[in-house]
């Protein structure tokens, strides 16, 4: 694997890693100083809808600088966001409106930096000379390390340092995802010139992404599959999972569950970076939704411990060459002066959706039951894909362009 592959490789997953510890660490901080769940709700409702507009601000400057560039600023908000909260802790002390305001900045990095990474996936892989699904399934296999790591560096570092000492080093992470971008030629991320400029002209709507995103019979299908995909794993991870072993005096096993769906993602991704163009991809698409809703039907049940941590690695599983799927589909089918509109359009629906997930499960415990929230997600699973299935550009998922 060339040089440029593997620093664009290495800065994805440096970047996800550093998400995925301070996603464990801040709430902790906010228990911690506040002492309120509430407040800890507050700050992630504060930052959802900031990322969410951030995604479709950012979208378009993702389409008309270096996205090379627009991943490194991402990154460097992050880390100077990120860098606030222990300066504070050490001059005047820290308050929920701290909190709440370096949600709201560091928002304004994340979403745009996953934005300009992935759109820069083509580029990539031509000036790579590596085959744009092998990338994506690698790319999808470093999620799956990330997520799979993340809990646990987080956990270890919380119990050997204060939360707020923790985000010295997460603050550092974003840096160093900055520099590993930064040793990405900026030649091998720049746009084709003749196709940047004639799609500029008419690129100034903020919901330009939203509108092609919803024209395409396509890509609206495979963004129905993402929503969904999204609310119901939301629910089962963040509701379902942890209130059933609250129930079972359990609480020690829902990390665990996590890392069961993280190994399963590295290996679906994995799978389809070896086997991606040996397969077609309709194959790989069915296969994956049918195993992940085998999966949520396994974890639905709420049988013995093993037997969720199995109906998870098996979501993981099919998840993991599905979400490939998708990822090249948005790739292959979007013009290269918009894919920063559309997957920005993209992340940012995807950003809102996991506390409505959270929400609706909460709501069908509270008045039902756990299985009847388990059924009602797996329900929902299954014909959000018998819907996508029967999309007639989805049946021909291998010669498709929009």
């Amino acid at each position: 694997m060339t040089r440029i592959a593997v620093f664009y490789l290495a800065s994805f997953g440096t970047s996800l890693l550093g998400n995925s510890v301070t996603g464990i660490a801040l709430p902790l901080l906010v228990l911690f100083t506040t002492g309120s769940p509430l407040g800890a709700g507050a700050v992630a409702i504060a930052a959802a809808v900031p990322a969410a507009l951030a995604g479709l601000l950012m979208g378009s400057l993702v389409d008309r600088i270096n996205r090379r560039t627009a991943a490194i600023l991402s990154d460097l908000i992050s880390a100077m966001a990120l860098l606030i909260l222990p300066i504070i802790d050490l001059t005047i002390g820290l308050s929920l409106g701290w909190f709440i305001a370096v949600a709201v900045l560091s928002s304004f990095g994340d979403v745009p930096g996953i934005t300009a990474r992935e759109a820069m996936v083509p580029a990539i892989a031509r000036a790579a000379g590596i085959d744009p699904a092998r990338l994506i399934g690698l790319r999808e296999s470093l999620a799956g390390v990330a997520l799979l790591l993340g809990p646990a560096v987080a956990g270890t570092l919380v119990a050997a340092l204060e939360p707020v000492t923790v985000l010295w080093i997460t603050s550092g992470t974003a840096a160093l995802a900055a520099i590993l971008t930064l040793a990405v030629p900026s030649r091998a991320t720049a746009h084709p010139q003749e196709r940047d400029r004639a799609t500029t002209r008419r690129a100034g709507s903020l919901f330009l992404g939203l509108v092609i995103l919803f024209r395409s019979p396509l890509l609206r299908a495979m963004l129905l599959l993402g929503v969904t995909l999204a609310v119901v794993l939301a629910a089962t991870q963040g509701m379902v999972i942890p209130v059933h072993f609250a129930f079972q005096d359990e609480p020690q096993f829902v990390g665990f569950v996590l890392s069961a769906l993280a190994a399963g993602l590295l290996v679906g991704g994995g799978l389809f970076a070896a086997l991606g163009n040996r397969i077609p991809r309709r194959t790989w698409f069915v296969t994956g939704a049918v195993i992940v809703a085998i999966g949520f039907a396994v974890i639905g049940i709420l049988g013995p411990v093993w037997s969720i941590f199995t109906g998870a690695a098996i979501v993981g599983l099919g998840g993991g060459g599905m979400n490939a799927v998708v990822g090249l589909t948005f790739v292959e089918n979007v013009d290269e002066g918009q894919r920063g509109k559309v997957l920005g359009a993209q992340n940012a629906i995807m950003t809102l959706v996991p506390p409505a997930g959270i929400g609706a499960a909460a709501l069908l415990i509270e008045f039902g039951s756990l299985h009847l929230a388990t059924t009602v997600f797996a329900v929902l699973w299954i014909i959000a894909v018998t819907v996508a299935l029967f999309n007639r550009r989805i049946r021909s998922l291998e010669q498709v362009r929009v």
